[in-house]
């Protein structure tokens, strides 16, 4: 046979293209779709903490932040696929580009609550450490803070349980209208300190 590399290359490069294409659009078919609290639809990618992560907007909001506003959302594949930049300066938070910034971020205007909400499929929950590092990238907040973990079972959670830092709330997707709380003089609320 006697190719020419321009002609192999162009046969590669268009069969290549093709398959990209075919793998995006296969991809876009499966991504999930999210209604914010506001009403706006998005779609986030179907992989990793994806799925709990709708469950997050779609049950949790609506029983433990009724009208709240979301925030932040970290896509598996997109960190940044919703993120409201001048709400949060509004709060007087700005959050740096390498920051490790919570799963979900939203605001309950009624009671001026910033929760910051993990979702646990693989990563850890919300341990000491990790309140402390959350409470110093939101220190300037003019939101209280909550910090919370979500399972999408009591299975999982059953991992995590010895992790779990004292004032912190526990959501279970599978039980979306309890939370547990761990310890603390408050339920469901921020702590001064």
């Amino acid at each position: 046979m006697n190719w020419s590399k321009r002609s192999y290359s162009s046969d590669y490069l268009a069969k290549r293209n093709r398959i990209a294409k075919a793998l995006r659009r296969d991809r876009e078919l499966k991504r999930v779709a999210v209604t914010l609290p506001s009403g706006t639809a998005i779609t986030i990618s179907p992989g990793g903490q994806n799925p709990l992560i709708k469950a997050v907007i779609e049950q949790f909001c609506p029983c433990f932040a009724p009208g709240g506003a979301v925030l932040y959302i970290g896509d598996a594949e997109d960190k940044l696929a919703h993120l409201d930049e001048q709400y949060l300066q509004r709060l007087n938070v700005a959050i740096p580009a390498a920051a490790k910034i919570p799963d979900v971020i939203i605001h309950n205007p009624q009671k001026n609550w910033l929760l910051l909400i993990e979702a646990v499929t693989s990563a850890g929950p919300v341990d000491a450490k990790r309140r402390n590092e959350l409470k110093a990238l939101f220190a300037g907040s003019t939101a209280g803070l909550v910090f919370v973990t979500a399972f999408s079972t009591r299975t999982a959670m059953r991992k995590y349980l010895p992790q779990i830092s004292w004032e912190t709330e526990v959501w279970i997707a599978e039980d979306p209208d309890h939370l547990i709380h761990f310890n603390g003089e408050r339920f469901l609320g921020p702590y001064d300190t």
